[in-house]
């Protein structure tokens, strides 16, 4: 049995039982389905039971559930035991991306996708080898495609606020982003309609998890329980494949020098771009200008002046040089992956019996049980942060950087770096790295961003109601 311990404290630790509140089957799943999505949201509902159970370990349902998939999981809620979802000797990440939960493979061609490979298999390998090989050929247009998709978006914005006095920033953001992921990860610029075929793939994949402000017992009924079948995806998979085999026909080119089939890497593409990429960059962008907008002029004053200071330093663009320079830039995209991670959950299976650090105890798991992290009370630990349930801008300048690494996200910590062989995301650098853009594109443009901002965890878009220029 081996021992999984994500604590620096060299502490002996008892060996305790991990609480068991999965309850009675299927029916404590679907209420606490309906917690999850309704009655709680997902942060009080992890937070709510760790708190009553005084345990930051838990075997206790997730969803879907029935009778999509088994509930059954146990969640790591801590900084010290989260990070053993890292550990390839430990876990298997074999069809484990969402859980028990997995669409029917004939939404990806019948293939087994890399977000569902483990690193072990070589596939994962050679596919991901692809991924880097295609980001470091587009990097030299990767700053100029996201400044000039950005600042259109922001033209457009300007307008509907004056004539609306209003502006839905995900509105925006997620055309922005689909048309930069497509301009700077493939070649030509996607059409509207490859546009709606994807967030249909998405929908139609991951329903489940899904809510779409519907009254809980439809949404139930038609999206939490069952599965959709492939078949309501071919028609808009079959746009999403055209794109790809002609926009990104020097990818796919590579991956035939790599040892892939064209075919088989056509599907990979089209997952990862889809959902890993467009998903990825969209939340991560709608979390950060949330943070920054509920942060007041303040901040905001703060960061204009730093980046129009760096900016003019690097003849007036914004370069990969000049974004290194933003160090409260820098330190504000890292708070908000900390404070309110774009993605919230990571799972594995137990490759073997293990035994399990939290801060306080032992917990033994068994071989073949999910392990779910949920990554926003890891990295609001506050064992790790002060002050862990407030968003600090400042918090990862000077001496803070070296809590950088207690940034847990995108299978990894916050100073490694990805591998062609490990499961930490390809695109883990850019997410970064967008965050900082976005911010050096809105403060080269805005003295000040005022708008309606949800108080949740789950209320992430913004209601923008006021953009005020950078006077000339």
């Amino acid at each position: 049995m081996s021992t999984s311990n994500g604590s620096t404290e060299n502490i002996q630790k008892p060996l305790r039982k991990i609480p068991d509140i999965t309850g009675t089957p299927i029916l404590t799943a679907i209420k606490d389905r309906l917690d999850f999505f309704y009655n709680q949201g997902q942060y009080e509902y992890f937070q709510s039971r760790v708190k009553k159970n005084n345990s930051t370990i838990l075997r206790m349902n997730m969803i879907p559930g029935p009778f999509a998939s088994n509930p059954k999981i146990v969640a790591l809620c801590d900084a010290a035991s989260f990070p053993t979802l890292f550990d390839p000797s430990k876990v298997s990440k074999v069809n484990s991306l969402t859980g028990n939960y997995m669409p029917a493979l004939s939404f990806t061609g019948g293939y087994r996708v890399c977000a569902y490979l483990d690193p072990s298999e070589p596939t994962h390998t050679k596919i991901k080898q692809v991924f880097f090989n295609a980001q470091a050929a587009k990097k030299d247009t990767f700053i100029p495609t996201f400044v000039s998709t950005f600042n259109s978006m922001f033209d457009k914005m300007d307008a509907e606020v004056e004539s609306k006095k209003k502006a839905e920033f995900t509105k925006f953001n997620e055309a922005a982003v689909f048309e930069f992921v497509g301009l700077a990860l493939v070649g030509p610029k996607p059409a509207r309609e490859v546009f709606d075929s994807a967030k249909k793939s998405v929908f139609f994949q991951f329903h489940p998890f899904i809510t779409a402000g519907l009254p809980a017992l439809v949404e139930e009924l038609a999206f939490h329980m069952f599965p959709f079948p492939s078949f309501v995806a071919k028609s808009s998979y079959k746009i999403l494949y055209e794109y790809f085999s002609t926009g990104g026909s020097w990818i796919l080119d590579n991956a035939e020098e790599i040892g892939l089939s064209r075919e088989e890497a056509i599907h990979h593409l089209i997952f990862t771009w889809a959902i890993n990429a467009y998903l990825g960059i969209r939340t991560c962008l709608m979390r950060l200008f949330k943070w920054i907008v509920a942060s007041g002029p303040d901040l905001q004053e703060k960061l204009a002046r730093e980046v129009r200071s760096v900016v003019r330093s690097e003849e007036g663009k914004i370069t990969f040089a000049g974004i290194e320079k933003m160090e409260l830039v820098k330190s504000v995209a890292y708070e908000s992956f900390r404070f309110d991670p774009p993605v919230q959950v990571q799972y594995g299976t137990a490759k073997s019996d293990l035994i399990i650090e939290s801060h306080d105890g032992k917990y033994q798991v068994k071989k073949g049980e999910m392990l779910c992290g949920f990554q926003p009370m890891a990295t609001r630990d506050p064992k790790v942060f002060d002050r862990a349930d407030e968003f600090v801008p400042d918090r990862f300048m000077g001496d803070g950087k070296k809590l950088v690494k207690h940034v847990l996200w995108a299978n990894g910590y916050g100073t490694d770096a990805p591998k062609a062989d490990d499961k930490i995301c390809a695109g883990k650098d850019l997410g970064v790295l967008v965050g900082r853009l976005l911010i050096a594109v809105m403060f080269l443009r805005y003295d000040k961003i005022g708008g309606v901002v949800g108080k949740t965890m789950e209320e992430v878009d913004v209601i923008v109601n006021e953009l005020t220029k950078v006077a000339v």
